[in-house]
């Protein structure tokens, strides 16, 4: 069956284009997204949901979406999106970082240029015949300090074109190594000291809890004197009310501002002041800003129902086509080690260890972890994938720890896993042949050659003579067929172990039967799904 999307919000016809071209059935209804009782109703029909800033993806709307395995946000803001609610479910969230990037940053310039020379007053007044010319007395951006607050995508490429208008730049922001500011030509600071130097500021973060009132009344009170404040970025990064306080005092010299703490912003504290520059959010509103984000997002949200590709998610590893051709193998055994020892293990899980030896060390290790993590969980939620395992897990209070390491062994290259829970550790390691066929090569400690089967069976004696044949003749007799018969032992006369791939579950009569040979410390029923 076609995977199947639903588009609820207003997007580019290129979008919709996209998605039949690959073969994916769409449903556009750009109106829906508002009516919050019919999206809820027809949503438990869908793969995926492409959307805009106008549908609200609550947690009540997620109950509803049975199905939905995506959500591609046209644009980067995600605000209306709960996305700690789509995690737990195991929907991805992507976004689109990139696609109207340049589109932001020229309004985020236009809004600057807009406030110094004050053009919409003056425009305004000129067109009602009123010719006063020297009531707008601008200033000159050449020279000045811009404060650019937020030096990621947006905020570089606003950077940039500001020291094309001969400003002098500098920025706060914690990810920005000394290089890259070096090689951006702008100097890093802290937030206090870009607050106190700064003639005009710019915001270009996301609204998070510790950005939340970034420019609160203590910090704005920080600011320059005649400072000019820009936000292109997103509402609530401001106190709106001491903003405009600052205003009315004269401390801050203007504002431009694109987006407001609540939209649509029919009333604000800064309405009507006669030093703001006010857009209703127009920031990503080009024609070209809105073709390149309606298919960026119908090409990820494609790629990922087609493929398994994932790109720029924002609750799961990105993991691209191509990574996806070499990883799957390795992600399945990922899956099949974390299985193993989910199953083997007696008692709730504490800490999972993972280490990562020789090429697969190379590999997208985040994407990988996650597959074992959902291994090792999908026998006590069997709904859990790679989204919302590392969020159970954390909610379970298991501790993960991931060592990677070169080439040291007879393998290009190997995963073990590690779980500890209150009854011991259970440990596991595989590789992926040439073939593509993930094995298992080593079971606590034990080295075995094991092809990975439906059915398992994992038994763990006392190396003695006799076993073999006990479970031979045991499973015959109750009909169980063996597809592959794996042994290995520590030592002679030591702990020894066989692993058996079977045709069929074992029935607990054969496995009643196998106790009463008196042989076996331990028997293990398994079930692996590709």
């Amino acid at each position: 069956m076609k995977p199947k999307v639903l588009v609820s919000d207003k997007l580019s016809a290129a979008a919709i284009d996209h998605f039949n071209a690959r073969g994916i059935a769409v449903d556009f209804q750009p109106d829906l997204g508002k009516d919050k009782d019919k999206l809820r109703a027809v949503i438990g029909d869908y793969d995926g949901l492409a959307i805009r800033s106008a549908t609200k993806v609550s947690e009540k709307l997620l109950t509803a979406a049975g199905r939905l395995k995506v959500i591609g946000r046209a644009g980067i803001g995600v605000d209306n999106i709960d996305r700690a609610a789509a995690s737990r479910r195991g929907i991805i969230v992507m976004n689109t970082p990139f696609g109207n990037s340049i589109t932001t940053a020229e309004h985020a310039i236009a809004m600057m240029l807009a406030l110094v020379r004050q053009i919409p007053e003056a425009s305004a007044l000129t067109q009602s015949g009123s010719w006063e010319k020297s009531r707008f007395m601008g200033i000159e951006v050449t020279g000045k300090t811009l404060g650019v607050i937020g030096a990621g995508n947006i905020g570089s490429l606003v950077c940039e074109r500001a020291r094309g208008l001969k400003m002098k730049v500098i920025a706060y922001d914690p990810f920005l190594g000394e290089d890259k500011a070096t090689q951006m030509g702008v100097e890093k600071l802290e937030l206090d000291e870009v607050l106190a130097r700064a003639d005009i500021i710019t915001l270009h973060v996301p609204l998070t809890d510790e950005t939340k009132n970034l420019l609160s009344r203590e910090n704005l009170a920080k600011t320059k004197a005649g400072v000019r404040i820009i936000n292109c970025a997103r509402g609530g990064l401001i106190d709106e009310d001491a903003l405009a306080e600052g205003l009315k005092s004269g401390h801050i010299a203007g504002a431009a501002l694109d987006v407001f703490a609540t939209e649509p912003a029919t009333e604000n504290p800064l309405f009507g002041l006669p030093n703001v520059v006010c857009t209703p959010h127009l920031g990503a509103a080009t024609a070209e800003a809105q073709e390149k984000v309606a298919l960026q997002v119908a090409e990820q949200m494609s790629d990922f129902l087609l493929t398994g590709a994932v790109s720029n998610a924002l609750n799961m590893p990105s993991v691209s086509a191509e990574e996806a051709k070499i990883m799957n193998p390795w992600l399945t055994l990922s899956g099949h080690l974390g299985d193993f020892a989910g199953q083997m293990a007696e008692n709730a899980t504490q800490s999972i260890a993972i280490i990562y030896e020789g090429s697969v060390a190379e590999m997208n290790l985040p994407a990988l972890n996650s597959a074992v993590v959902a291994g090792i969980l999908k026998r006590a939620n069997p709904d859990v994938n790679l989204v919302s395992a590392p969020i159970i897990a954390h909610e379970r209070g298991i501790k993960i720890s991931t060592t990677s390491q070169d080439k040291a062994g007879v393998f290009d290259g190997y995963i073990k896993v590690k779980l500890t829970g209150a009854g011991g550790e259970v440990m596991a390691a595989g590789t992926v042949f040439s073939d593509g066929k993930p094995r298992f090569i080593q079971i606590n400690g034990i080295n075995i050659d094991a092809e990975i089967g439906r059915y398992m069976l994992c038994a763990i004696n006392q190396d003695e003579p006799g076993v073999i044949g006990a479970l031979g003749q045991t499973l015959g007799e109750e009909g169980v067929n063996i597809a592959n018969f794996t042994l290995g032992r520590a030592a002679r006369g030591g702990t020894a172990l066989a692993l058996l791939y079977l045709d069929a579950p074992v029935p607990q009569k054969a496995l009643d039967a196998l106790w009463r040979c008196g042989y076996f410390q331990r028997i293990t029923p398994l079930e692996f799904t590709a």
